[in-house]
């Protein structure tokens, strides 16, 4: 990992538990790029991220957001992205173009397809509109969670391009969403017995410093 470097220009709005924000924290450690956090709470008084200060910085009022030089990026994955422009070094997604679609198909399979379907503003929005109890918002999760755990499954287990990491033996991009879901999953006790590939990558990662470091747990905001 490289050597920290110190950039008051870097500030990332956050939450603790957000696996959005949990995936840049994760990118940042890897680039050695210590932002400034500020926190963000997105259920005390209704969620912080609708009051008007952070809408003038993410008016799509979600977390995160990465303000660098003065310039807001929202999106978790542009916000990676940008970090791996900007500080090429550790490189985030592979160099030859298969590679990089692979790590990228990865990546979206949870970032696209798993988190929208069981992040915080859908499952508020289930139990305000529709009464739907805890234990049925658990089970929702479980189920989409589970159909996009067996499809990475399946991809990781069976291609040799499948390392200590998602890709190769170093971390990519994939592992910095992969990880953040498991813990999701955790959450509301999802069986990984049918995921052992998955839980090896992430029995790994978490050895990484960059990975430990950003752990909800390691929060200053952590409850």
């Amino acid at each position: 990992m490289p050597s920290p470097t110190t950039s008051p220009e870097f500030i990332l709005y956050g939450y603790f538990r957000s696996s959005a924000a949990f995936r840049v924290r994760i990118a940042l450690s890897l680039k050695g790029i210590e932002a400034e956090q500020r926190f963000v709470h997105l259920l005390r008084g209704g969620g912080e991220q609708h009051e008007s200060d952070y809408k003038t910085i993410n008016p799509q009022e979600l977390i995160p957001a990465l303000v660098h030089d003065g310039h807001a990026i929202g999106q978790s994955l542009a916000i990676i992205e940008y970090l791996d422009e900007i500080a090429p070094e550790p490189p985030l997604l592979p160099r030859d173009p298969k590679g990089r679609a692979r790590v990228r198909q990865l990546s979206c399979i949870i970032a696209c397809d798993i988190h929208p379907l069981n992040n915080l503003r859908l499952l508020l929005f289930l139990r305000d509109r529709y009464s739907i109890g805890e234990e049925a918002r658990a089970e929702w999760q479980r189920h989409w969670m589970s159909l996009g755990f067996s499809t990475l499954e399946t991809l990781l287990s069976q291609s040799a391009q499948t390392g200590a990491f998602c890709h190769g033996d170093a971390p990519s991009l994939a592992d910095i969403c992969l990880i953040p879901q498991m813990a999701n999953a955790r959450r509301v006790q999802l069986d990984f017995a049918p995921y052992p590939t998955l839980l090896r990558i992430e029995a790994h990662a978490l050895t990484h410093p960059a990975f430990e470091a950003a752990l909800p747990k390691n929060q200053p905001d952590a409850e």
